[in-house]
């Protein structure tokens, strides 16, 4: 039976092609496939261009293959089983054979990012989630149209309790029960839209979308030529260049004025040759941002610049922008293998993405795909181009801008991240430094120029689509005009914590929406990577609930509060202990329950997995109130909160910590699709409670996990959370490793030292990985995860002097090893001696086993060398000290070190020290008796000589002078006597030698005497 269709689809449709403008039906019936082909048809009657491709995307599977033998066994089936009417195939079965049709799968949905379509199908609907949503519809192009199926529903409220595939994802073993509060946001802001028309299987007009009654068609004004103004701005432009080589080829392959605008920003600085510009695009998705920088690289080309990097999170990325390279430089004629090649990659994820240009016509040139991460390999470059700049973690953006030509481009809003920290942060401190321009060395200005050109006009559809205004309210994308303006900043102690009910926060109420929107923007704000699937699990997750730090609110005033912080909690654990064993068993880890999950693989604990716990899974604070204090009271109040320190309920009334429940449908369940009218519900809760009238869960601990940062950690660490995991393969993304760190709370269950023992075990774990897998890291990050004590009193080290803790150390240290640690200490050989000795003195003294205080640096120092492994050479770079420093810190180190040691194990190092063994025995007798029969020697000799007749007196007398002194004066006074220059005079003495005792001293007496026996006088000396 044929039926005439509603005016007013056709009017919305044709008004939408005239106008460029994009429209949403929304169809509700088994057999709603069926009016696709009729939509098709008046679509392609509007269009005056060819037919319209298609895009049908679907989740597994199509009701009719998308291959041509297949599908016909598929309909001859369904005919003999009289499932198919023969009359109504012919339509389709034509539309589906003869239409171009695209067929793509939601789990590959990321294929399709960069092409066009003139429609866009999506079927299985609760497969669908905010991320897939985005991706599809913007790639309808103007007057174009998304169809939505739906199967048949006694009444749409059925979509406010439809169970989503992504559900699956939120439930965990405590929290199993979800809500699609999403879909009913979902359902009341398409009521709103101008552009979205919700209808049955047979395109009767349900009342929901009461406003389409008053459409009226509508008229454009276009010049002679058939164009706009803003076309025929473009085209003035591109007349006014149309001669000048090379922006006249290039601008006339700009599509809106804008973009047109920015190349020629973009070549103004290429032919400058300064390299002293940083120019950056920033736009919202779809405004041809990557079109303009290729065809600013084609300009580089001819302008002579050789070495030209490109970079992206992906190669994948810069499809859009290496085939607009070669379309530039083929307009600028250059033929591809006459006078370029491409080149592309051989790794088959990459799916042949190409990665290099080689150019070769007038001299050799280069376009080179360079991953983000790779920035140290950046040599020689005369222009580097950063696409998709968002999506790379900020402190690798910085570390590639340098002496070089850069060109940025960033989303601002978008599905894709929106790259707020970017335009927040970089952009602001490279235009700061533009202004302020430091003067270089040859009294010229050195400081970088800085521009930054803004696209708002899209490409696939003309400005003010009201599918655009729609999907940016719907999902958040468009929040930079939601971060009001903080006229009083309250103090600290000032603030509350409020509880966000989430029931009335997406119930699509005027408040609620502004509200909702306002806690998006704090979260695009302070997180470097957003997502529209990041609302639905705010909306739908049971586990998940919403604080907001508030300042004093004056209830006389009917506005709406200021924000100052967002912090979202997800509630975990209470798993089973069975659970938890099979887990532990199968080597796997169910969706949801993070922390207890990764803490009972680490340390294969099954009991932990039972405790509660709260995981803060983000805080986001207001730009203009950061590092204020107001993250810290929030995160007080919140821990206050769960240990029950604000609320004081009676227990019985404590038990029921559960939340009213909000009746779903309103409207009346047995009114049919073509009667039911759907409004915002009535008769919601607060949206806001105060902490104080609201019943804590009862838990154990609060955790966190963030991608590791030395701010991000120090903020936790300060508030007393300890880390017990961190991650070894850093994130492919941000590059930064997952951090877990947990609190516990005070609670009569548990112990609150339980953890103890546990993060002493991750600090082992730690210190031994900080030489192989966390060699990279910042030394000041390592040592603040390590927080090992550098302080310490007298009293612990002389403590640990009388107790002898150090035992350990010795065994590990030979004495030969503290030989040279001590020739080290007193300069007598060089700091490669005893490299082997300082991983072990490194690691016994960060474990506190050698209570030595050393200064910040001096432990940094050990650090680098000892557990980082890490040369003079890296240190010399890490910490900005020369290397006469450094060695001069780390001798300083040894000494201490070796001091302590020696004060500890002297005395056992002096006894296991190995020496050369010389055979000595011991001496029969003492000293004392040694000494005395020495002396009785002596005194033996000395009475022989005496007895001999050497100290006789009476044999002195031989040398006697007679008359004593007077025959010295005598002879001094009458010269006769010559005195020697030694001062000696002889007398003569006229006494005889006495003859000596014995026969052997006669016989010699005889011998020297003369012929008459008499003896020779004898001269004596006597000094004057």
């Amino acid at each position: 039976m044929r039926k005439k269709v509603d005016d007013r689809i056709r009017t919305l449709i044709e008004n939408g092609v005239k106008l460029r403008h994009r429209s949403m039906f929304l169809i509700v019936g088994d057999k709603s496939r069926d009016q696709i082909v009729n939509l098709h048809y008046m679509l392609s009657k509007a269009v005056v261009k060819s037919r319209p491709t298609v895009l049908w995307c679907y989740k597994d599977k199509l009701e009719l293959s998308s291959h041509k033998k297949k599908r016909a066994k598929q309909i001859k089936k369904l005919m003999q089983r009289g499932l198919l009417d023969a009359e109504k195939v012919d339509p389709f079965s034509l539309f589906v054979e003869s239409g171009n049709i695209t067929y793509c799968l939601y789990k590959e949905s990321e294929r399709i990012l960069g092409n066009t379509f003139g429609m866009c199908i999506l079927q299985d609907f609760e497969a669908l989630t905010p991320n897939l949503l985005a991706r599809t519809i913007e790639t309808v192009e103007g007057g174009g149209l998304i169809i939505l199926l739906l199967r048949s529903l006694s009444s749409l409220t059925s979509l406010y309790t439809m169970v989503m595939d992504v559900h699956e994802r939120f439930r965990t073993e405590s929290h199993s029960h979800a809500a699609a509060r999403f879909n009913e946001r979902f359902l009341l802001s398409i009521s709103s839209c101008k552009a979205c028309v919700i209808m049955d299987d047979e395109l009767n007009i349900l009342p929901i979308s009461s406003h389409i009654r008053s459409i009226q068609s509508v008229s454009i004004t276009e010049d002679p030529e058939g164009l706009s103004e803003r076309e025929r701005e473009l085209k003035n432009l591109k007349d006014q260049f149309h001669d000048d080589f090379p922006v006249g080829p290039l601008i006339g392959k700009c599509c809106t004025m804008d973009q047109g605008k920015a190349v020629i920003t973009f070549l103004d600085a290429i032919l400058d040759k300064t390299l002293r510009s940083t120019v950056a695009l920033i736009a919202a998705r779809g405004r041809g941002k990557s079109a303009a920088l290729g065809l600013a690289v084609a300009g580089a080309v001819a302008a002579g610049y050789s070495n030209i990097f490109v970079t992206a999170p992906s190669p994948e990325n810069l499809k859009t922008l290496f085939e607009f390279v070669c379309r530039g430089i083929n307009a600028l004629e250059y033929k591809e293998h006459l006078h370029y090649d491409l080149v592309k990659s051989a790794d088959p994820e990459l799916k042949k993405a190409t990665i290099q240009i080689n150019i070769y016509k007038q001299h050799r040139q280069t376009i080179q795909y360079l991953r983000p991460h790779d920035h140290t390999k950046l040599s020689q470059v005369e222009l580097l181009v950063v696409d998709e700049a968002a999506a790379i973690p900020l402190p690798i953006v910085k570390s590639l801008l340098g002496p070089y030509l850069v060109f940025l481009s960033s989303t601002i809003n978008g599905y894709e991240g929106t790259g707020r920290s970017l335009s927040l942060k970089l952009l602001q401190q490279l235009e700061s430094q533009s202004q302020m321009p430091s003067q270089g060395a040859d009294g010229n200005h050195s400081g970088r120029l800085f521009k930054k050109v803004e696209l708002n006009e899209s490409i696939r559809y003309a400005s003010g689509d009201p599918i655009e205004s729609w999907l940016n309210g719907l999902l958040c994308l468009d929040v930079a005009s939601y971060i009001p303006n903080i006229s009083r900043l309250p103090h600290p102690s000032e603030c509350d914590l409020y509880y966000v009910n989430r029931d009335t926060l997406f119930s699509y109420h005027k408040e609620s929406e502004i509200f909702l929107q306002r806690m998006m923007a704090l979260y695009v704000a302070s997180h470097y990577k957003n997502s529209p699937n990041d609302l639905q699990l705010m909306a739908d997750a049971p586990s998940h609930h919403l604080f907001v730090l508030l300042g004093p609110v004056d209830e006389s005033k009917n506005h709406l509060p200021d924000i100052l912080c967002v912090i979202q909690v997800c509630l975990e654990g209470q798993i089973s202990r069975k659970s938890a064993i099979k887990s532990l068993s199968e080597g796997r880890q169910p969706f949801g329950d993070q922390i207890p999950w990764k803490f009972c693989e680490q340390f294969q604990d099954n009991v932990f997995p039972s405790l509660s716990g709260a995981r803060i899974v983000r805080i986001a604070v207001h730009p203009s109130a950061l590092r204020l204090g107001y993250g810290s009271t929030a995160v007080d109040l919140l821990t206050r909160y769960y240990e029950g320190q604000l609320a004081h309920f009676a227990e019985e009334d404590a038990e029921q910590v559960e939340e009213p429940k909000v009746r779903v449908t309103e409207a009346a369940e047995k009114v049919s699709l073509l009667e039911e009218n759907i409004k915002p519900r009535a008769n919601l809760p607060p949206l806001l409670v105060h902490l104080r009238e609201r019943h804590p869960e009862k838990l154990h601990y609060i955790g966190v996990s963030f991608g590791l940062t030395l701010d991000l950690f120090r903020f936790w660490r300060k508030h007393k959370f300890f880390p017990f995991y961190v991650g070894q393969i850093p994130s492919a993304v941000t590059g930064e490793h997952t951090c877990m760190l947990l609190k516990p709370l005070n609670n009569d269950d548990v112990e609150v030292g339980f953890l103890e023992p546990f993060y002493q075990d991750f600090r082992q774990r730690f210190l031994r990985l900080l030489g192989t897998t966390f060699h990279k890291f910042d030394y000041k990050l390592a040592m603040s995860v390590l927080a090992s004590k550098i302080n310490f009193a007298e009293q612990e080290h002389e403590l640990t002097v009388m107790n002898g803790d150090l035992k350990p150390t010795n065994k590990l240290l030979t004495p030969h090893d503290m030989k040279r640690l001590e020739a080290y200490t007193n300069n007598c050989v060089d700091y490669h001696m005893i490299l082997d000795l300082v991983p072990i003195l490194a690691h016994q003294y960060f474990q506190g086993n050698i209570p030595v205080t050393l200064s910040p640096v001096q432990a940094s120092v050990l650090f680098c060398i000892g557990l980082q492994n890490m040369d003079v050479g890296d240190i010399k770079e890490e910490m900005k000290l020369e290397r006469e420093q450094i060695l001069s810190l780390f001798i300083k180190v040894m000494k201490k070190l070796y001091n302590h040691l020696y004060n500890v194990v002297a005395d056992e190092i002096d006894e296991t020290l190995p020496r050369l063994k010389i055979e000595m025995a011991p001496l029969s007798i003492s000293v004392d008796e040694e000494l005395d029969q020495a002396a009785q020697e002596v005194m033996e000799k000395m009475k022989a000589k005496t007895d001999d007749g050497i100290l006789n007196p009476e044999y002195l007398q031989q040398y006697a002078i007679v008359d004593k002194e007077g025959e010295f004066e005598k002879a001094l006074q009458n010269g006769g006597v010559k005195v020697s220059a030694s001062g000696i005079v002889s007398v003569k003495s006229n006494r005889k030698k006495m003859g000596k005792l014995g026969a052997s001293q006669e016989t010699n007496k005889s011998k020297r005497k003369g012929k008459d026996g008499e003896k020779p006088k004898s001269n004596k000396k006597k000094r004057t």
